[in-house]
């Protein structure tokens, strides 16, 4: 990592585990990262169904989201639309087997992150939504 702040949301579940899939998680919990400083915890997104990635990527008008405003994504899978389209806005979208959020944000300074399992989803779909 360069030696700059950086924003890292991990995408979490009801449990406070690394979540799956990105493009459906609706909480994410946000890290403030500064050089040579433990990553500090900093506040939670909460979105509404219709403000997951997944809606918001394929409405209409998909404008600015929360999410554009960190550096660094990280869920436990991910499908190529959302690292694309995040990617577009300077968001880097990485998968992890890591459970443990702030594992993973350590991990990934640590540039040690364990990759994640392969996009699978089969209930996935809708308009403008395919999957290789």
């Amino acid at each position: 990592m360069s030696g700059m702040r950086r924003l890292v949301a991990v995408a979490i579940d009801r449990h406070g585990k690394v979540a799956g899939h990105a493009g459906r998680a609706h909480h994410w919990q946000v890290y403030d990262i500064w050089p040579g400083e433990a990553p500090e915890s900093v506040y939670r997104l909460a979105l509404d169904e219709q403000a997951c990635l997944h809606e918001w990527h394929v409405s209409t008008r998909p404008e600015r989201h929360p999410l554009h405003a960190v550096d660094v994504a990280i869920a436990a899978s991910a499908g190529d639309g959302v690292v694309r389209r995040l990617g577009e806005r300077g968001v880097t979208l990485l998968t992890t087997a890591e459970s443990d959020p702030e594992h993973a944000v350590k991990a990934w300074l640590a540039g040690s992150l364990r990759p994640g399992l392969p996009h699978e989803e089969p209930g996935c779909g809708g308009e403008g939504h395919r999957h290789p």
